[in-house]
């Protein structure tokens, strides 16, 4: 077999690296029994390389690899010389002569399709979809071959070279083979998709469909028809006006037609070929083992009973689609996402992944790097329904709703055995609401400091006990220790607590808004609270600040710091033995967090100091000495105000001293319960952090013993595997290295918030009325409203905020906190009234509006925008 031209049906899937990837599965599919695949060849990437090797392109391409996407001119410039090199080499004469061989074979007089394949094409990770060029009904040798150079030279197109950028894929390693098929001439043609591209649900299939060609439908000239299918019946159907196609003509090119009249609002296909084709998609797609975008065309073919038959021209995986949670069954489940009640949708590393479920109360299941628990049983339970989607509504209501709308469908969720489904609107029949958890009957203004002390107590013990152990023994010890964190995170009082603090702001916003018609007390009342774990976090870095603001030499050295030695450097600087000191002080109290902090793989801020310094010179830039103590006197002063307010006002009503009492009551449980909500999470981590500094010592020791090559890399075991590792002495680095490609897949995934075993995406929405034309909606969690300018940051390394900025992210978690003090608003795509963002702003009274869908994207950074935390919307202004 010649290495320059391959027979397409001499090519399988394992031919990617010489013929690309849509080449190489036209070969694997005109392997499949009953699938039709126009016949062929393909010139090799080995011709490519050489025609590339021939004509000392290297120092273009190296000058391409420096470009950034901000380059857009030099990057068009330097793309467009390129291009006009690859156009203008001859194709050597050994590889032309087994070209023009093959299409003797074929039928020199046929018409021809040339089409890109390049070796980053049709990946599992990148689709390239679009990217190199295809040219359709080529006739004649001559022109064949000048469209093969010109399918080499559409790897160098702006498009192509910006795509491989955002990617990070190298110009120099990426090589194109060209595909030469013969002309098919259809009736009909479109795109077949084996999962739903709008709901990714895997059991409704997908057809695009119109007339003539389908580069009509590619270039948006004319609506497509579309149809779905589910299990060999067809669901739906969108007849659109096809007013155009686009067919090829006999001297070779294409051309625009219009479509007569009384075509224009027929179906494209009908029924049995829509059917036909949904089992080509399922047959294809069991082949490949993953769903699939399948390209098609409807041709005349006499040789067939029907005269017709479908030409599948490019099939590639949907590289879009989140991965279903792993189930050992075939039975329906739904799935809600951790992540989105941790503030942490990122992707976890199998190590962070293992731990959390460790520690987690109820099973779990894993997807894209990410954690789901299954709520299947207690939405199908009246018993547990209403609970599920009462702790739902205030977590996230966009997972309630969701879980709502698929309860309404009332043909996914079966009653468990024995149940009536009319229990569930049964008030009497619930089960227990939110408030119905228990709660302290008797309120002791002690309960929370003996808490933190035995927490402290625990991690002081636990740091002591785990420096004996090693090997094997530190992993059992770890297991004994992680049933005492499950302990206290699920003990009655540490629960109690919480519960308490927050049907008391809900009674509190509840009942003054009935009987004062004030709305959304509890966020005023809330600020300043003490016991608040991550608030005082906050405002301790505000007192790092006033530590170093005297010298301004170790000011200079901060803002020209890269590395995280950083701190040894102060020693030689005025004030700087002052500032190390405080640094260590605020590291050893809250070292242990960072983003992302539930994941235990996380960099951590004693493990990264450096990370800290921006956020103490935008503290010493933006703020005067004492801020801390104004800020939290300034909070208090508010919460005490609104509160003798209400307390006179309610005194004044009928039955008033009542009224009045109780909702000092009330009161006085929020502001001395409510700041330990925070508590919890700050033990969970702390604890981590220890595991986590153990089990870097044993990877220290695999990588002296040359096991490990990396001790970073024991993040991508799980806690079992690494556990077998150590007490054998032995590592699968295929599996380490499997699961680094897969996480940066994974880091590309937009995790939802509910889906089904089906794979299908739920989304919830907000019902709200008399609002804005062009409000951006979203949850209200800190009541007030502002103006200020739009700061969209996504990772907080990154941030620079002025005095007075809205800050605009993903979500936040603990680790966001010292950037608050800059803010004056808090806008998040994740979050819910209980959240940790939702929490702190309150209590630093800053609105917020959380759980804004594509936040980031809706609202461009520098932005003049208002905030509406007490309605929840925001105004682009």
């Amino acid at each position: 077999m010649s290495s320059f031209v391959l027979r397409l049906k001499d090519i399988d899937r394992t031919n990617v690296k010489v013929v690309g990837g849509k080449a190489a599965n036209l070969g694997e599919l005109s392997r499949i029994e009953g699938i039709h695949v126009p016949d062929g060849f393909c010139v090799s990437t080995e011709a490519f390389k050489r025609v590339v090797a021939e004509n000392s392109m290297n120092e273009l391409l190296d000058q391409l690899s420096l470009l950034k996407i901000a380059d857009r001119d030099k990057i068009n410039k330097l793309s467009s010389e390129i291009r006009s090199v690859v156009e203008g080499i001859a194709i050597p004469q050994e590889i032309s002569e087994e070209i023009t061989g093959l299409l003797s074979a074929l039928g020199e007089k046929d018409s021809y399709a040339v089409r890109s394949s390049a070796t980053a094409e049709d990946l599992p990770t990148a689709s390239f979809a679009g990217q190199q060029d295809t040219y359709l009904n080529i006739d004649g040798e001559k022109a064949i071959l000048k469209h093969i150079s010109k399918c080499w030279a559409s790897l160098f197109t702006d498009r192509a070279v910006i795509y491989r950028i955002q990617n990070g894929f190298d110009h120099r390693k990426v090589q194109l083979a060209v595909i030469i098929q013969k002309m098919v001439f259809p009736q009909a043609s479109g795109i077949l998709f084996t999962a739903d591209p709008v709901t990714s649900n895997r059991k409704v299939l997908s057809i695009d469909a119109g007339f003539g060609l389908g580069e009509a439908l590619v270039s948006g000239l004319v609506n497509a028809d579309n149809y779905k299918v589910r299990n060999g019946s067809v669901t739906d159907k969108k007849v659109s006006m096809k007013k155009l196609a686009i067919y090829a003509l006999k001297d070779g090119g294409t051309k625009e037609q219009e479509i007569e009249p009384p075509r224009q609002t027929m179906q494209a296909l009908n029924d049995k070929q829509i059917l036909q084709l949904e089992r080509i998609g399922r047959t294809i797609e069991e082949h490949f083992g993953c769903p699939q975008d399948i390209e098609w065309c409807l041709a005349d073919d006499t040789r067939l009973p029907d005269g017709q038959a479908f030409y599948i021209v490019q099939s590639r995986p949907i590289t879009t689609l989140f991965p279903i949670p792993e189930a050992n069954d075939q039975e329906s489940h739904i799935y809600i996402s951790v992540g989105h009640q941790q503030m942490m949708t990122d992707p976890m590393k199998p190590l962070g992944l293992s731990i959390w479920q460790l520690t987690a109360a109820r099973p779990m299941a894993k997807a894209g790097g990410r954690l789901f628990v299954d709520v299947m049983a207690l939405l199908s339970s009246p018993a547990t329904r209403e609970t599920i989607l009462d702790l739902m509504g205030r977590s996230d209501p966009l997972i309630k709703d969701a879980m709502v709308s698929i309860l309404e469908r009332e043909d996914f969720i079966q009653s468990l055995p024995g149940e009536q489904k009319e229990q569930g609107a049964s008030k009497n029949n619930q089960g227990p609401s939110l408030r119905d958890f228990q709660t302290l009957k008797e309120y002791d203004p002690t309960i929370v400091d003996e808490l933190i002390r035995r927490s402290e107590t625990s991690i002081k013990e636990l740091k002591q006990n785990i420096q004996k152990k090693s090997g094997p023994d530190l992993f059992d010890f770890i297991l004994e220790d992680k049933e005492q964190l499950r302990k206290g995170l699920s003990d009655p009082q540490s629960f109690g607590v919480i519960m308490t603090a927050m049907n008391a702001s809900s009674w509190l916003n509840e009942k003054m808004k009935e009987w004062l018609g004030e709305q959304s007390v509890a966020d005023t009342l809330s600020q300043s609270i003490p016991n608040n774990i991550t608030s005082e976090m906050g405002l301790e870095l505000l007192d790092v600040a006033d530590t170093i603001r005297p010298y301004p030499e170790v000011i200079e050295y901060l803002q020209r710091v890269k590395d995280d030695d950083f701190l040894k450097g102060l020693d030689q600087l005025n004030g700087g033995k002052e500032t190390r000191d405080a640094i260590n002080k605020f590291l050893n109290q809250y070292g242990m967090r960072c983003a992302g902090e539930i994941d235990i793989t996380k960099t951590r801020w004693s493990e990264k100091p450096i990370t800290l310094v921006p956020i103490i010179l935008t503290n010493i830039k933006n703020f005067r000495p004492g801020e801390s103590n104004r800020r939290f006197e300034h909070g208090l002063w508010e919460a005490l105000k609104k509160e003798q307010d209400l307390l006179n006002r309610l005194k004044q009503l009928p039955d008033g001293e009542q009224k009045s009492t109780e909702t000092k009551r009330m009161i006085d449980l929020v502001r001395n319960l409510a700041g330990y909500r925070e508590y919890p999470k700050y033990h969970i981590v702390s604890r981590y952090f220890i595991y986590k500094l153990a089990l870097l010592k044993e990877a220290d020791l695999l990588v002296k013993s040359n096991i490990l090559q990396e001790k970073e890399d024991i993040f991508y075991l799980t806690f079992e595997e690494l556990r077998e590792g150590v007490g054998t002495n032995k590592l699968d680095y295929q599996i380490i290295s499997k699961r680094k490609e897969e996480y940066k897949l994974f880091e590309k995934l937009t995790p939802p918030r509910v889906m089904t075993s089906d794979g299908e995406i739920v989304t919830g929405k907000y019902k709200r009325e008399n609002l804005p034309a062009d409000a951006i909606i979203g949850l209200p969690v800190s009541s007030g409203v502002t103006e200020g300018r739009a700061r969209v940051i996504l990772n907080m390394e990154d941030a620079d905020l002025g005095d007075g900025d809205i800050l605009v992210t993903t979500f936040t978690d603990p680790s966001w906190t010292p950037l608050f003090i800059s803010i004056k608003g808090l806008i998040t795509e994740v979050g819910g009234l209980m959240t940790h963002g939702a929490v702190i702003a309150r209590e630093y009274g800053l609105p917020a509006v959380v759980g804004v869908e594509n936040a980031t994207k809706l609202i461009k950074d520098g932005q003049r925008i208002r905030i509406h935390g007490t309605d929840g919307y925001v105004e682009i202004l």
